[in-house]
Formats: structure tokens, sequence, C-alpha cells
């Protein structure tokens, strides 16, 4: 081992710590973890798991090299804490000091890829009189789902490393977090440190916080620091990306604004690359360091006019909405002087937004844009497959995230690993991370991702547009999810490909320009008859819930007869009788609503303004919140229950 490993391997040292209750000394460990910000303590949820699912508020101890203090949880991934096994992707957890103190903090990988070689494994273990740190040679030989590393079948793990980093002594960066040893075996699996971004908002916090503070260049007791650590070129003609740019590059992303939403990092991030995609898929990106992230071949850093490049779209981007910032441009100025390629630095110095990432024009007035609902290709969607579990009283659901980026086939984001399902009442909060984690990522400036919500019919009174992951909202910002965004239904029950009778309803709706409301169910009507024949611009409306009684005979016959457009009121209704005043007003309310469609695919998002008047409390759109609309597109159509990802279409 060299002198230049010791001092990395020192510094690793004193950024991880154990977990332990908040008693004595003697109390037992729980698990590893390591600071990634002042303040900030990364470790494996089902570290905490045993300890804090009674109370998520409980004291406990963090203590390490030169630090000893209380915590409490601030977040973990967890959406079932009563399953005691915790999936991979959902296996971290951040724990918040109680109060300032002074330590170390590691340097946490950027880059996209994840690793695949040796690393140095790094935690405590119980012993007499006390825990022991350690560290442990190591090898990743394989990748699982999104976010596993799978650490090769002779390396022995001491029981207490859980939570603790994944060095990679190469970059001199952690890569990872140790989740568990195999049991009665050697080996294990750990999570890559890009599973860190499921954190959404506190993620943004946590990692602005870190480039903060190691770009304040601080030194350990020994002198020693992170990026001067970490090997690279300190190629004195510019003509290398080293780490010290990259330590001062993030620190400056870090001082900007985040970035709006995902497509615009991405967008940068392509153009940085002169239109070249990056290997592997595409990861969440939430900050402008993840855009950074993916200017990497393997672990080699592109060429610095790459880098440059990407800063400066960063920085036009944020001057073009007034938040520009003249120490990055400087910087990237005084970068490009160091680089003696004086005839290549038009590549990085001439750059220019592309128009879908320039500030919109200022509205005329107040007329609100109305969004068209994306066809195939036509855009992103995310999906939500809600499945009734099979002979579960009261009824309970298995649930499965679909995301399809609108460039090719969608794919699986994520499935229900849960093994009793999540009662109607638990989904919001199951759903939270995983689906409003990804809902987040994917919003463009000013154009939510559309949702779709697929149910059996018998479920189509489940109030979705009603659901908030958001705690606490923004004023400017509606929090409900029907306000927020482009939400619609769909029917479970039609998997798979789409039959003729639906296929050609929907292909003569949307050649339509004027659309009416269609009372439903027709009078005297008893029989699917009447709504197999029914005219083309018809979109049946109720004014009752379509889950139960009447109005569940008469949304199967919809659905039968091949309509994939409806309306229903999921509020109580009368079974037996004639309807109340306010379903005529109800129905009248509807017949005005549809006379402002200029298309079927404005439908979704004109619902969407009612529904924001509704959420900002504007007079006169009450009538509508208890709406619910069925938008069931045959050309897109929903994955079969035992398809593959690649072969399942939206």
């Amino acid at each position: 081992m060299s002198e230049h490993d010791d001092r990395l391997f020192e510094l690793v040292r004193a950024a991880t710590v154990h977990l332990l209750p908040a008693g004595g000394k003697d109390s037992p460990l729980w698990g590893s973890g390591f600071f990634v910000a002042p303040g900030w303590v990364l470790t494996a949820a089902h570290v905490l798991r045993p300890h804090l699912a009674a109370d998520r508020t409980t004291v406990f101890r963090v203590r390490g090299e030169g630090i000893d203090a209380e915590a409490r949880l601030a977040e973990w991934l967890i959406t079932d804490p009563r399953s005691p096994k915790v999936p991979l992707a959902e296996d971290l957890a951040l724990v918040r000091l109680t109060g300032e103190h002074l330590h170390e903090c590691v340097w946490l990988t950027d880059r996209a890829a994840r690793h695949t070689g040796a690393l140095k494994a790094c935690g405590y273990y119980p012993g007499p009189p006390e825990a022991h740190f350690r560290i442990v040679d190591a090898w990743i030989n394989g990748h699982e789902d999104t976010y596993g590393l799978i650490i090769k079948s002779d390396i022995d793990i001491p029981s207490g490393m859980s939570g603790g980093p994944l060095l990679d002594p190469e970059t001199g960066a952690v890569v990872g977090l140790i989740k568990s040893r195999r049991k009665d075996k050697d080996g294990g699996k750990a999570v890559a440190v890009a599973a860190l971004r499921r954190f959404g908002e506190t993620y943004r916090t946590v990692m602005a916080a870190h480039d903060r503070w190691h770009g304040e260049e601080p030194m350990s007791e020994s002198g020693d620091n992170w990026i001067e650590l970490q090997r690279g070129s300190a190629d004195g003609q510019g003509a290398v990306w080293t780490p010290r740019d990259r330590r001062k590059a993030l620190a400056l992303l870090a001082a900007l604004p985040p970035p709006p939403d995902e497509p615009t990092v991405k967008v940068i991030a392509k153009v940085a690359r002169s239109g070249n995609q990056w290997p592997g898929a595409t990861p969440e990106l939430r900050t402008w360091r993840d855009g950074h992230g993916l200017l990497y071949e393997g672990t080699a850093p592109l060429d610095p006019l790459t880098f440059l490049r990407y800063l400066r779209l960063v920085e036009a981007h944020a001057r073009a909405r007034d938040s520009g910032s003249p120490l990055l441009a400087g910087w990237i100025d005084e970068r490009l002087r160091r680089d003696t390629r004086r005839y290549l630095h038009a590549y990085a110095r001439d750059v220019s937004l592309p128009g879908e990432l320039r500030p919109p024009p200022e509205a005329a007035g107040p007329e609100r844009v109305v969004i068209s609902y994306p066809g195939p290709g036509e855009g992103p969607v995310v999906a939500l497959l809600l499945d009734p579990v099979i002979g579960a009283q009261p009824v309970r659901f298995f649930w499965q995230i679909w995301y399809d980026d609108g460039d090719g086939l969608p794919e699986v984001h994520e499935t229900d690993a849960s093994v009793h399902g999540y009662r109607p009442d638990e989904l919001v909060q199951a759903l939270r991370v995983p689906l409003g984690g990804l809902l987040e990522s994917k919003d463009r400036e000013g154009h939510p991702v559309p949702l779709e919500v697929a149910l059996p019919a018998e479920y189509f009174d489940t109030a979705v547009h009603r659901w908030r992951f958001a705690d606490i909202a923004a004023l400017n910002d509606p929090g409900h999810l029907g306000a927020r965004r482009r939400l619609v239904l769909r029917a479970l029950e039609r998997r798979g490909e789409p039959d003729n009778l639906w296929a050609d309803r929907w292909q003569s709706m949307t050649a339509g320009r004027r659309f009416q409301g269609w009372r439903i169910p027709p009078p005297g009507v008893v029989d699917a008859t009447g709504y197999r024949t029914a005219a083309l611009d018809r979109i049946p409306v109720m004014c009752r819930p379509a889950g139960q009684g009447t109005g569940r005979v008469a949304m199967k016959h919809a659905l039968s007869g091949g309509h994939s457009v409806a309306l229903w009121h999921i509020g109580p209704h009368p079974e037996r009788g004639a309807c109340l005043p306010e379903c005529d007003a109800l129905h009248a309310r509807v017949e005005k609503f549809l006379e402002t469609l200029g298309s079927l695919a404005e439908l979704p998002d004109r619902l969407r303004h009612v529904r924001q008047d509704i959420s900002e409390q504007r007079p006169d759109s009450t009538w509508a919140e208890p709406l619910a609309l069925l938008y069931d597109d045959p050309r897109r159509p929903l994955p079969g229950e035992e398809s593959e990802t690649v072969d399942a279409p939206l």
C-alpha cells in the first residue's frame, strides 16, 4: 500500500461513522454511515428501520473519529417500513446531526456510469470494548436492477459495515454504499451513489452543500484534502480536465439556481457533446452536477472544451433568466485561456442556447396555453398501473410505474415489492418517492409530464386527482395532482392489443373538432346497443359514480362499446329514483365546458385548468371538483400482464 493510498484512507476513515442508540458508550452499534455534506450522514435504510419504524423522530447517536453527536432521520427511501426486506433502490437514508460539528466529508463521484472492478469497503464492526473501523478489499463484478452493485463472492464483509462507503482508490471517489453481505457466505451487495438522486429536492440540497464544502478546499488535520489526493493529470497546458477543474466547476454550479427540469439538463449535456449520446441509459438528472457526470467515457473525462462548453450553456441558461453568474462566466474564460489550443476555443466560446431552452415570451394576456395530450412518439407520459390483490378484503393494490419518453419503447420504472399490496389510503405514502420523484424529475418548465392511472372500472371512483405527494406546496404551485398536471384514468381490463371497435371510435373522434356530452345511462337502455351506435362526437357523461350500481353497469357498456373518453361524478348519487336538480346543472356545465375544445387532445389540459381554478379557490369552478376523466388512447395500449419490458407499449 502506497503513502498516497494511506493518506486517502485516512480521509475516508475520518468521514466514516457508526450509528447507535442515544444511550451509553457501550450500546451496540446499528451499522455504519459516512458524511456526504456538513451535518449530513448517508447510511443504509435497513440499518435504521428496526429502530425507527415505530417512531421516525427518535434521537440516536453518530460516532466516529473526532465526532460523537446526536442525530435524527431526515429522510429515507423506504416505502413499506413493515416489510422485513428493503429493496436495493430503497435502501438509503439521510441522517441529520442536531447541532453544528466540524468533520470530514467524502467526495462523491459525479459519473453516471456504475462502477466495475476493485474498491475498498469501509465501515465499523462490533468488538470489545467498542466498535472498530476497518477497510477491506472488494470487487464489483456485476450490476442488479438500476442501482445495485454485486460484490464478488470471495470478499468477506464483517457484520456492522452495512451503510459504509465504497471507495474507488483509482479515482479517489466514493461510488457506492454497502448494503449487505450474503447470508452465511462471503460477498454481498451495494447501492450505487446515483440512487441518492431518488431523494429529489433533498438530494439537490445535500449535493449543493457537498460541492460548496469541497469547493472551499478544506484541509484535514494532516493537511490533505480529497481533490489533491485524486489521481489525475495536472496538465499545465489545460488539455486535460483535472480533479481541480471538476471541483471548481461543481462548486460554481452549486451556486446557481437548480435546473428547472430534467430534460433541460439532458439537452444541454447532449449539445455539449456535439449531439452525441452518452453510453448507457440516461439516469435522473436533478442537478447541473448530474449533467457534468454525463461528460465521461468510462472513468475518463472528455476533452476540457466539452466541459467548458457545457458550463457556458448552463451559464447562458441562468443568464437568460436573470440569474447568471459572473463568477462562473469569469472562470470559464480564465480556464479557456489556460488551454493552448487556440484554434479550438470557438467550440467552447461561441455557443448559444437551443430554441427550446430559451425563456418563453411573456403572455400578452390572461389566456392560458392549452397543451395537447401526447400521442405515440409525441412526448413523455408516466403511467401508474394499480392491480387489485386477488381475494383481498378490503381491497388492496399492487402498483407498477411505467415511463414512456416518447422516443422509443416505454420501460418499467419501478414495481411494487411489497408482499400484501396497499390499501387505497396507503397508496399516496407508498408512491410518494417512486412516483412523485419520477414526475418531478420528468417535468419540463411549464410542461408537467402527464400521468395516466390504470384501474379496473369498478375502482374508477378512486379520487386520484386529489392525491398530493408534497406535504408542503409552494404558494404559486397547486399541490394536488389533478391541478398540477394532465391526469387521466385508463381501463386496466383493456391491457394488450385494442379491439377494432375501440380503435375505430378513437380514430373517428380524434378527427373531430366539436364534441357533445352524452348523458348515460340513456333512458330505457338496458343493454350495450345504444353505446355501440352512439354518434362519434358524443362523450359519455355520468352524474353518478362509475364504480357501483347503475353507474358501474353503464361504464361497463361504454367500455365494451368502444368508448375511450368519458366524464363522471365520483360523489354520491341516489341509486333509485330520478336524478337530483344538481345533476341537470352538472350536465349543463359539462356541455358548456366541452364547447371550449378544439380537439380531443385538449380535453385533459382544459380539465386541468378548471382543477387549478378550484385549487386556487376561484369562484364558479367547484362544479368540476368531483369530476373524473377516462382518456384511453388505443394507440398506446397498456402492457399485458405477462409482458416483458421491451414488448409492452403503453
